[in-house]
């Protein structure tokens, strides 16, 4: 039942379209990265101005290829076990430099990082290896809104604007994801 939600969200995703999702604390809200409208549409449907930038979230690290392929070996190796502990610790958002330009500004906003995170929740994860690619991740609500934590928020209060819900359940985490700057260390949320 899952693969067949999944398959028909990819597809919505692959046309350029803007889903809702489960995550580890709260729905997200989810298009193609590399299309500029499906993006420019996620932040109509949020409110939310376009500098601000948005996450990226996959199923695996190798979902973001050459994005870590200016990190050091042992950089990349300190990000590899944060999110092998963020299963015990919670979600964790990295923000990783782009140093190549690698990312499109629509996702990245005003900043010269880039956020992205490996998703533990089955959902996201089969979603992205359905796309074989990372996804935007934001949360699902309007700009300064409490993000949406069950499927009936996601209807009410952004239903119209989505073009598909993808069913489940949320993670169980308390709270959305930590975000951490990688080179410096420092906790940003």
């Amino acid at each position: 039942m899952d693969r067949f939600k999944v398959k028909k969200a990819a597809r919505a995703i692959r046309s350029g379209g803007v889903i809702a999702y489960p995550t580890e604390a709260v729905w997200g809200l989810g298009c193609d990265p590399w299309n500029e409208q499906a993006c420019s549409d996620l932040m109509q449907v949020k409110q939310r101005p376009s500098e601000k930038g948005m996450i990226l979230i996959a199923g695996s690290m190798a979902q973001f290829g050459s994005l870590l392929t200016t990190l050091t070996p042992e950089t990349q190796q300190l990000l590899q076990q944060g999110w092998a502990n963020s299963k015990q610790q919670g979600a964790v958002t990295y923000l990783v430099p782009d140093e190549h330009n690698l990312v499109p500004e629509w996702i990245k906003g005003s900043h010269q990082q880039v956020a992205i995170r490996v998703s533990h929740h089955y959902l996201v994860k089969r979603l992205c290896e359905a796309l074989n690619m990372p996804i935007v991740s934001t949360s699902a609500n309007l700009a300064g809104r409490p993000a949406a934590r069950s499927r009936l928020q996601v209807e009410k209060h952004l239903g119209q604007n989505i073009d598909y819900i993808l069913p489940g359940r949320l993670g169980g985490a308390r709270q959305p994801s930590r975000i951490i700057d990688l080179l410096s260390g420092q906790v940003r949320r």
